[in-house]
């Protein structure tokens, strides 16, 4: 059986239907039922489902052979594991955004609030910037907003919500998607499967585009 983590959500069950058009569906996956491990005899397939976040910690660990994971959390972890496909779904971009009126003073140590410090710590070494960071794992358009930070790297979808609370994008770090990803040594010794699976993935993202 070749193992495959999704995440849970809205983009899990995205990606299961372009499994499911490339041939390795798993129709008890659609049920109403609580249960998060289904698998397929026929077609060799065993999904589960997973916080997005642990994806790449069970295809790491090798607990999945495959699993599929957004830009974000592999750039922002840095898991041994290898990254294969863009799926071309799940599209977003990492961004500095900050109160309308902010004007960035470089003599003083920037304050930058976001769940994902190790993002952040890289851009702005890349700039030479001297930051501060303030972990948090929620509601990170908060901190500029009560002043406990000048600046949140945070993903942006539609930016409604940073509009809403008197915020706006002033730089794009990266554009994110969902990437299929694998175990290393599962890429090894069960290449003919998880390449037929690539392969299918592959055929439809070129289809929707």
């Amino acid at each position: 059986m070749l193992n495959i983590a999704l995440p849970k959500g809205r983009l899990g069950e995205k990606v299961y239907t372009m499994f499911a058009a490339s041939g390795f569906d798993c129709p008890e996956i659609l049920g109403d039922s609580r249960k998060l491990v289904f698998e397929n005899q026929k077609t060799g397939v065993r999904f589960f489902w997973v916080k997005p976040s642990d994806v790449a910690v069970y295809v790491e660990r090798g607990a999945a052979d495959i699993g599929v994971a957004g830009k974000d959390i592999i750039d922002e972890y840095m898991p041994d594991i290898y990254e294969v496909l863009d799926l071309k779904t799940g599209k977003c971009r990492m961004c500095v955004a900050a109160k309308k009126d902010f004007r960035d003073n470089a003599d003083v140590t920037l304050r930058v609030a976001t769940k994902f410090s190790n993002i952040a710590r890289r851009y702005y070494a890349s700039l030479g910037r001297e930051i501060d960071i303030i972990h948090l794992n929620g509601s990170i358009e908060l901190a500029p907003v009560l002043g406990m930070s000048d600046v949140i790297v945070d993903i942006v979808e539609t930016g409604t919500t940073l509009k809403e609370n008197g915020l706006e994008v002033k730089e794009t770090i990266m554009p994110i998607s969902a990437r299929l990803i694998a175990n290393k040594a599962s890429y090894e010794f069960k290449r003919n499967d998880v390449l037929r699976v690539i392969e299918g993935l592959r055929r439809q993202v070129e289809a929707n585009k």
